[in-house]
This record gives structure tokens, sequence and C-alpha cells, in this order.
């Protein structure tokens, strides 16, 4: 029976088949987070005649047409980031630091990429990662991420840590995993700019040696006191 039969979400076989112990866990995003997407996409935008009408965190009804300046469709936005991510030519710059800091940090915790994208850009959303110096599993979500999330959680006996841009999956995994350290990262320095702190983050930032301490300073703690 398959998980659309079930009403199971596609990330949870995922999940099911990684190899996990009860070590501390960081579970990361991807885009914002260790890859650019805001700057790559509006080059792709800017080709297509599409534009940014501001700096909000929200892409429907915050993309329009430059010469018309009507709205773009869900319809658009769709087609929009899923060709983004289907382009052979796609090029995402790593963020600075976040390899580094993720290695270190995976010394003494596990670390896993959670990205909402539909499954068919997997494969290549690993390769892309691994060139960057991010080598860990990635797992593909549909929807909010605090499912995901608790999944993940049930495996674990020590921290979880959740880095993201998205309020909506901060919320979500707030929500859903009530012992989840938080962490609001936002590498675009405009949407960084102009964000919203969401309510129970533990640390907003688009710094990765600064969350690098942060999450430094989660692991040490646990290990303090096992």
């Amino acid at each position: 029976m398959s998980d659309a039969t079930t009403g199971l979400n596609p990330a949870f076989a995922q999940i099911d088949s990684l190899q996990l112990n009860g070590d501390p866990l960081i579970i990361c995003d991807v885009d914002e987070v260790v890859l650019h997407f805001i700057e790559p996409l509006e080059k792709r935008m800017a080709r297509l005649g599409m534009e940014f009408i501001d700096t909000r965190y929200r892409l429907t009804g915050n993309i329009r047409h430059a010469a018309t300046q009507d709205l773009a469709s869900y319809e658009e936005v769709y087609d929009l980031l899923h060709g983004f991510f289907d382009d052979p030519d796609l090029h995402q710059e790593p963020v600075p630091g976040a390899s580094r800091a993720l290695a270190e940090l995976s010394r003494t915790a596990q670390v896993i990429m959670l990205t909402n994208m539909p499954a068919r850009f997997q494969k290549n959303r690993e390769r892309v990662l691994a060139s960057n110096g991010v080598p860990y599993p990635v797992i593909v979500n549909e929807g909010a991420k605090g499912p995901a999330v608790s999944r993940l959680a049930e495996r674990i006996d020590g921290p979880i840590i959740f880095l993201d841009d998205s309020p909506s999956n901060l919320a979500s995994v707030r929500d859903a995993v009530n012992h989840a350290h938080i962490i609001q990262f936002i590498a675009d320095p405009r949407f960084f700019a102009t964000a919203e702190i969401v309510d129970g983050a533990k640390l907003t930032s688009n710094c990765w040696d600064e969350t690098h301490r942060f999450i430094q300073g989660i692991l040490s703690e646990h290990m303090a006191t096992r």
C-alpha cells in the first residue's frame, strides 16, 4: 500500500530507512541555510521578466511580472520553482561557513538535510550538496516539516536542533516537537533584515560562525550532563 493510500508523509519512509542512533540530531534546511537560493532565483526571474515586490518572506503574492506589474499566479510560481531546480545549468553558491561548521558539529552530532521539493529532484540535490562539502543524508519533504521532524525525534535521545529560513516550517516544528531547539537562519541579507522573528526561535542568524557557536553550546551542555 502506498503512502498516498495510507496518508503517510512521503518523507516517513526515507526517515525510517536512515541509520540513526540516539545521539543529538541537527536537522538542516538547504536553501538560504547552506546554499544561496534567493540570488540565483532572482537571476532566473529576471530572464523570465519577473521580480520580487519586496523582501517579505513569501513567494506566492510576492512575485510579479515586471512589464505589467501583475502578480504571478500560484501556477506560475510553481513552474518557476520547478524550472529552477530542474535547470541542468543551475549553480547555487554555498553559504559561507556552512560546510565547515556542519563538519565540525558532525563529530558529536548526527546531521540530516530536510528540504521541501519533489522527490525527482533528490538525487540532483544530493549531488549539489556533496560537491559543496555537505555530504549528509537528504530527506525530501512535502508541506509542513513538523511531522517529519517529529518522526525523526522518536529515534533520538539527545537534543534536536532544527534550522530553517521559512517561518511556517519553523512554527510547524516548534509546535510538533516542543523540546527542539529552533534556529531561524536566513542567509540573504535583505530577507534577513526584514524577517519577523519566529516565536520560540532560540537564535535568529545569518552567520554560520555565530550559529556554530550556539549549536556547540547546546551539544557541550548535553555532553556535560551525560
